[in-house]
């Protein structure tokens, strides 16, 4: 499960390997209004993807780590919703790992900072689609799955051939 945190919109999806090549399973996003307290919405968020993991029981799940960013309200708010995010994944006993925004272009791409147009393009590509996951945010979430199921292929070559 790839997970792209926001207070707004929350990018998730669900990426299975089959023979060493992934599936989109689903994606999606949570939507939260602004008329609600900052409070509402990250109880949304929490029981949404305690809903989605619960739907999916997802074997591990990957998160975008915050990295930089020029508004520190949003950044606050991002966090939060981070946060609320971590718990409800940890909760439901679900490994979970980080990965920047520079890790997960450098992982789909090989350069750390392609443009988001060329993140789609890969994920349509390496998922074989027809064309890439709307909106943005859910295609970000299928982009840090993929960029976990990569992560663990090499971790695992590097553990073989240490040996």
């Amino acid at each position: 499960m790839g997970v792209d945190p926001g207070t707004a919109t929350t990018g998730w999806a669900v990426v299975e390997e089959n023979k060493k090549n992934p599936r989109l399973v689903a994606c999606g996003c949570i939507n939260t209004s602004k008329i609600n307290s900052d409070a509402e919405r990250l109880v949304e968020i929490g029981r949404d993807i305690q809903s989605l993991v619960k739907k999916f029981k997802p074997d591990e799940a990957a998160i975008e780590d915050l990295f930089f960013f020029k508004n520190l309200k949003t950044a606050v708010t991002v966090a939060q919703a981070r946060g609320v995010i971590l718990y409800e994944i940890k909760k439901n006993g679900v490994p979970l790992s980080n990965y920047t925004p520079l890790q997960v272009k450098q992982a789909l791409t090989g350069y750390g900072r392609a443009e988001k147009k060329q993140i789609q393009i890969m994920v349509k590509n390496i998922l074989k689609l027809k064309c890439a996951p709307k909106p943005d945010d859910a295609a970000d979430a299928v982009a840090i799955a993929i960029c976990h199921l990569n992560s663990r292929h090499t971790m695992l070559i590097t553990r073989h051939t240490k040996g």
